[in-house]
């Protein structure tokens, strides 16, 4: 007789409480995509390397057309779902989102760095960003050493993709003129 498993989904308000009352702490490497919540890899020294390039990169090149969020929350306007993308670029606020998370109205891009297991960015977290109507969102594959470009978002994910190799650059679809070279995301 084969058991079956009961499942409990949450929602955005109880896995905040979960922090409010300690069962979560700022230690725990989590975030709740879909209802689960769901740890977060280790970062490893490549992995840090990148997000530290997309943040420099970002910081110098966007000025003050962008703000640079790390590893930060960001509020999809689902009830079931807080990802914190490795990096994003915001609409600059002067209150630096102070008063609520960024929503995806107020997100430029979305950058998640993909080491092993790469697919789990792909298949878990890039339909929710379609889903958002997040714009943009580039992952870094550290394997594969390219970007995956999605763009026009969809219900299941993104209607265009595209790979961009070393050797090339890619272009953020909100701000065309700022044109980064994969090479030096990837070092």
């Amino acid at each position: 007789m084969a058991i079956a498993w009961k499942t409990r989904r949450f929602s955005v308000a109880e896995y905040h409480r979960m922090g409010e009352t300690g069962i979560l702490d700022e230690d725990d490497r989590v975030e709740l995509l879909d209802g689960e919540i769901v740890e977060m890899t280790p970062i490893g020294p490549a992995h840090a390397s990148v997000v530290g390039r997309l943040t420099h990169i970002f910081s110098r090149l966007a000025g003050e057309r962008g703000l640079v969020w790390v590893q930060n929350p960001i509020d999809l306007g689902v009830s079931d779902s807080e990802p914190q993308p490795d990096v994003a670029l915001l609409t600059p606020r002067a209150d630096f989102y102070a008063t609520a998370h960024p929503r995806p109205e107020d997100v430029l891009l979305v950058v998640e760095v993909m080491d092993a297991p790469a697919e789990r960015d792909r298949r878990l977290k890039l339909p929710l960003y379609g889903r958002a109507a997040i714009r943009e969102v580039w992952l870094v594959d550290l394997g594969a050493e390219w970007i995956e470009v999605c763009r026009h978002p969809a219900p299941d994910g993104y209607r265009e993709t595209r790979l961009v190799r070393r050797g090339e650059s890619a272009t953020i679809e909100a701000l065309p003129d700022l044109a980064i070279r994969v090479d030096d995301i990837l070092g």
